[in-house]
């Protein structure tokens, strides 16, 4: 039986929500613990301040999470491949550089107890996430995710059943996470890079959106997922091969944009450093000079 769709309009993608209750008790569960460390540290005497910036960074990471999960993008991730792909971006780009930007492992240690502190600290030790969190291993998650995804019969099984759908949005989330992080998080964490190392890291994944968006563009003509998508029954936009081509066009658009983006990010942060680096070797020379007048 085939399915029957309207076409997508502002109102149907921004105001018609349904509920994902996996995705929807990570985000609250996330926000509610991270909050409640921000509300700690402000209560500690003398209260600590954290940075509103980073409590907004990670929740706009979280927000993006909901609009990429509960909106009509979700509605529409099995109706059109451009949706899904432009999904599977807010998931895997936009959210996690939000969430990278807030720093929120830095907040669990500052504002828990020191044995939950030890706790996390042995966690952030453990050799799983040593592995995990190894540039290389970062890097081919994340470069590669996709490609395993849209090249594999995984894609088509993530579009008929709801639970793999759903383990692959965290996937991309996670992976996405790892890369981030390792690119340019706050977070001190296992194989912490130096700045020009970072920027070699962002900058060598910039060629895996270009060479993945080919990949599908190449592919249209037998489009991905065309059993499902073709189920759906619609008398509105493109045809799958042309929409499948928006997607392509987006993975590699974008996908480049976020390379461009995260550099930047980067190069702030090279630049913020060296100038809190200069401060400190001149506030030692000032010091060691008024020692030398005493």
């Amino acid at each position: 039986m085939m399915n029957l769709m309207p076409a997508p309009t502002f109102r149907t993608l921004v105001l018609e929500w349904r509920l994902d209750p996996a995705m929807a008790f990570l985000v609250v569960l996330l926000a509610a613990l991270y909050l409640g460390g921000v509300r700690r540290l402000a209560r500690r005497s003398p209260p600590r301040h954290w940075p509103a910036g980073r409590t907004a960074s990670f929740l706009a990471g979280l927000f993006t999470i909901v609009v990429a999960t509960q909106s009509g993008f979700a509605r529409y991730d099995v109706v059109l491949f451009s949706l899904h792909t432009l999904q599977h971006i807010l998931l895997a780009m936009v959210a996690p550089a939000l969430l990278a930007l807030s720093a929120p492992i830095t907040l669990a240690l500052q504002a828990s107890r020191p044995r939950t502190q030890r706790t996390l600290a042995r966690l952030l030790h453990h050799p799983v996430v040593g592995v995990l969190t190894h540039p290389a291993v970062a890097w081919v998650f994340f470069g590669g995710t996709l490609f395993a995804l849209y090249f594999s019969p995984l894609f088509d099984l993530s579009l008929r059943n709801r639970w793999v759908h759903q383990a692959v949005h965290l996937h991309f989330l996670l992976a996405g996470c790892l890369f981030a992080w390792v690119a340019f998080g706050i977070d001190a964490i296992p194989h912490r890079l130096p700045h020009p190392a970072r920027l070699l890291f962002v900058l060598l994944a910039v060629p895996f959106h270009a060479f993945l968006g080919l990949a599908v563009l190449s592919a249209a003509d037998h489009p991905l997922g065309a059993d499902v998508y073709g189920a759906v029954v619609r008398t509105w936009g493109a045809g799958l091969p042309a929409d499948q081509r928006v997607g392509a066009g987006m993975l590699w658009g974008i996908g480049d944009l976020y390379g461009l983006v995260a550099g930047a990010v980067v190069l702030a942060q090279w630049i913020a450093a060296d100038e809190r680096r200069q401060r400190r070797e001149d506030r030692i020379l000032d010091a060691s000079e008024a020692d030398q007048w005493n």
